[in-house]
């Protein structure tokens, strides 16, 4: 076994591989970009049609919006405004069709993540899947998943397992909760880190893309209510953001999850990045 200092030697000699170098990460990204972002919204809100998705329009902007097909009353009387805003570019993302989250939530005593199985966990998925293909043609085959919650495990304790390879075998990137923006030559595309909002100022959210893109990372926002309802966050903060990212768009690349995630791979293929 090595002492500190005779490791310290080796390392000197061997210094680890860290993929794509801070002084460099910038250069992952096209020409004149600095860093990406995406801004996405949770749970299919009636607020995201009302408020988040004219806001996007008016700044040029395309968002992705994680739904959960046939989930709620108002289901069926917001889809033809779904599909408008899928033809129009916005993403439509799959949020399995029955939202299930840990059971210490109480949201629903029998169907609850330490109760699933991985099969149920793929049952979800798949039937949102199938709904989703249907409603939105035009984007099947490519859009990005989002953990209810955040939580990609099933079962409990000795039982308890990670469904995130049953993403990875359905999608080439999957959205999850995380403490800091992406680097984009490391991060595992099957669990990526969004920041999670709630009544946070349009300033908060310039200035965390803005600590994003300075380090060449992809930040990305999770947002539920626009303007009211779960979790909100403002329509007049929402648009400040959106105001920033427009008039920088020479620097920050705004982006559905879907199509930062397809640059992603094909930069890292041609760069030969291999991710851990």
């Amino acid at each position: 076994m090595q002492s500190p200092s005779e490791t310290a030697k080796t390392l000197a000699f061997c210094p680890r591989s860290n993929g794509v170098s801070m002084e460099n990460r910038q250069e992952f990204w096209p020409d004149g970009i600095q860093g990406a972002v995406s801004l996405t919204f949770d749970d299919g809100h009636e607020t995201h049609i009302q408020n988040a998705i004219p806001t996007l329009d008016r700044h040029g902007l395309k968002g992705t919006f994680y739904i959960n097909p046939g989930r709620g009353a108002n289901w069926e009387s917001l889809l033809p405004e779904w599909k408008k805003a899928s033809v129009d570019g916005h993403e439509m993302g799959n949020h399995t069709c029955d939202h299930p989250c840990s059971c210490n939530f109480r949201f629903h005593d029998d169907y609850c993540l330490e109760k699933l199985s991985l099969d149920d966990i793929a049952d979800t998925i798949d039937r949102a899947t199938t709904a989703m293909d249907e409603a939105f043609p035009e984007q099947k085959g490519n859009r990005s998943y989002c953990y209810p919650c955040y939580q990609s495990h099933v079962g409990s304790g000795s039982n308890r397992q990670s469904y995130v390879p049953v993403v990875a075998q359905r999608f080439k990137v999957g959205r999850g909760g995380g403490e800091r923006a992406n680097n984009p030559d490391l991060i595992d595309l099957s669990y990526v880190w969004s920041w999670a909002v709630e009544d946070v100022s349009g300033q908060k959210l310039i200035d965390y893309v803005e600590k994003a893109v300075e380090q060449g990372q992809w930040a990305i926002i999770c947002m539920h209510g626009i303007g009211g309802g779960h979790l909100a966050i403002s329509t007049e903060a929402l648009a400040e953001a959106c105001d920033h990212l427009a008039r920088h768009r020479d620097r920050i690349w705004t982006d559905t999850a879907i199509g930062v995630t397809d640059y992603i791979i094909d930069r890292r293929s041609e760069l030969r990045i291999q991710a851990p």
